[in-house]
């Protein structure tokens, strides 16, 4: 039987089972094959994380009656064989979850017999299973499929594919943010980076400072214990996404006011608050009180523990300096101390806080300003979000720094609702709405030409800042917008050959992967009137 190398043509239409995001290498035959029934079997494993995927796959294989909008009126095809099920195995025996996780796997579907999955870590073999559910198609209730033997190999272009979710303006209940994690996982995304605090809540619990989740949430029912941060972090393990918390520092902190006010600068300023604030409330931790770094250290070193990740994201954006300029014990401070600004006060805290995160044996993790906007030289080994400019990218890595891409103008899921101040009637900074095509079109790597800056661009995350979402909404604004970036991270902009992947060529592959999606309990919100996803690019502009 003939095998097509479609990595090295380009392109794979909608017959192949509409895999999302499209493998590296993705050889195919010319035969179908029935598959009513495939068993999936791990062999001998001790790992719960590979015999739990393997439940989780079989009952979505067994529950599933997938068939891509194009094929509704499809007929069955003539099938030549017979798949009996798919043998999983798994090299090492090392579950650790890390930016260096090997999530490469090979997979084969035979015209006949038995499918293989091969990985180096159970990570890869939870990506192949994935793709291998993906395959299985549904015509006038057979199950088939199309296009075998088939022949994947398969890894990704970045190691961190992510979403950055804000559980603090408004709350998400524990099976909002697990819906999500599926979700991910059925677009082979693998961080979860979660902005679980902000200047409006303080949603998680505490156990050094209680009286932060007491004063701090929305009500009693608007929290996170201990054992919900847990069952999170584990819920995305089995699924092999990382859990990075996000604990904004010094700035967007106005809500520790109310537990600690003697350690906080510029509480609620109003109706001013755009002078000492990017949004209200206003307030920033007193960076010239020493208990204000005590606070913010002891803050690092509670949830450090409780997160297991090796990376802990610090913020440091959107620091207002009229916030300490203004503070009059700022100012006595300073006239106390002769030689010493504002800026010299940022770096001191700066220095504390990522110090602090270190002596833990963890990576910090910050947003761009720490870098280009203070006087700050950050450790060599944190990891810079680029939010502002898309420049930012280059600018980062061109310092030596590893950038995670999440540009605005690309990649804020949040824009394009409007302003959510309510006596301004216009729109939002963030505006226009990020259509899925402007997502997938972004590049990552755009004028990063040297090689070894390249491999300083180490992931992409799209961002969902929540003024105006919440649990009623999520799966809309993150999918199947959030599924673009997705593959772009993954499978990278262009395949083998060098051919960059269009929007044109890919819509149907995603119009199925948001059916499927749907299917699977996500409410991912349509892209086109169903006619155009009937209708493959006949609704491309001529």
């Amino acid at each position: 039987m003939k095998l097509t190398s479609l990595s090295i043509l380009g392109l794979i239409p909608c017959v192949l089972g509409s895999v999302w995001p499209i493998p590296a290498v993705f050889n195919t035959g010319n035969s179908s094959t029935a598959a009513p029934h495939p068993s999936i079997n791990p062999g001998y494993t001790t790992s719960s994380i590979l015999t739990g995927a393997v439940a989780r796959y079989a009952a979505i294989i067994a529950g599933e009656t997938f068939t891509g909008p194009s094929d509704y009126k499809t007929k069955a095809p003539a099938t030549s064989g017979s798949l009996n099920g798919l043998t999983v195995s798994v090299e090492s025996t090392d579950e650790t979850l890390s930016l260096e996780t090997d999530e490469s796997y090979i997979l084969d579907v035979p015209t006949n017999g038995q499918g293989t999955l091969k990985a180096k870590t159970v990570y890869g073999a939870l990506r192949g299973l994935e793709t291998f559910s993906q395959l299985l198609e549904t015509f006038e209730g057979k199950r088939v499929i199309r296009k075998t033997p088939i022949h994947i190999e398969d890894k990704p272009v970045l190691a961190h594919r992510g979403i950055s979710l804000d559980t603090a303006r408004n709350f998400y209940p524990v099976k909002a943010l697990e819906r999500t994690l599926d979700a991910m996982s059925y677009n082979k995304m693998n961080v979860l980076h979660w902005h679980i605090v902000d200047a409006q809540s303080w949603p998680v619990q505490s156990l050094t400072s209680p009286d932060l989740t007491k004063n701090g949430a929305y009500s009693p029912s608007m929290t996170y214990s201990y054992d919900d941060v847990k069952q999170i972090i584990q819920y995305g393990r089995e699924r092999g996404i990382r859990i990075i918390p996000e604990f904004d520092i010094p700035g967007h902190t106005y809500i520790v006011g109310n537990t600690y006010p003697d350690i906080m600068s510029c509480l609620n300023k109003q109706p001013n608050w755009d002078h000492f604030a990017a949004e209200p409330p206003s307030g920033q931790l007193n960076i010239a009180k020493p208990k204000a770094t005590d606070f913010a250290i002891e803050i690092i070193n509670e949830y450090g523990r409780l997160f297991s990740d090796n990376v802990f994201h610090l913020g440091g954006d959107e620091v207002n300096r009229n916030c300490w300029s203004e503070d009059p014990d700022v100012i006595a401070y300073l006239a106390d101390h002769p030689g010493e600004t504002v800026e010299t006060l940022l770096v001191a805290f700066y220095t504390k806080v990522h110090n602090a995160v270190n002596a833990l044996g963890k990576a910090s993790m910050s947003w761009e300003e720490t870098l280009f906007h203070s006087e700050y030289v950050p450790p060599k080994d944190t990891i810079i979000q680029t939010w502002i400019d898309e420049q930012s990218i280059p600018s980062t890595v061109a310092k030596g720094y590893r950038s995670i891409a999440s540009p605005a103008s690309s990649y804020y899921l949040d824009c394009g609702h409007g302003a959510w101040l309510s006596n301004f009637d216009g729109n939002s900074w963030c505006d226009p709405f990020k259509t899925w095509m402007h997502i997938y079109n972004f590049d990552a790597f755009a004028n990063v030409t040297d090689p070894e800056q390249r491999k300083l661009v180490i992931g992409a995350e799209v961002a969902l800042w929540s003024e105006q979402s919440d649990e009623t909404v999520i799966d809309a604004r993150l999918w199947p917008r959030a599924a673009a970036m997705a593959e772009t991270a993954w499978s990278g902009k262009a395949d083998a050959s060098g051919h960059v992947r269009t929007t044109a060529e890919v819509a149907d592959r995603l119009h199925n992967q948001r059916f499927r999606m749907v299917g699977r309990g996500i409410g991912a919100e349509p892209m086109q009137p169903l006619w155009c996803a009937r209708n493959p690019g006949a609704c491309n502009l001529p």
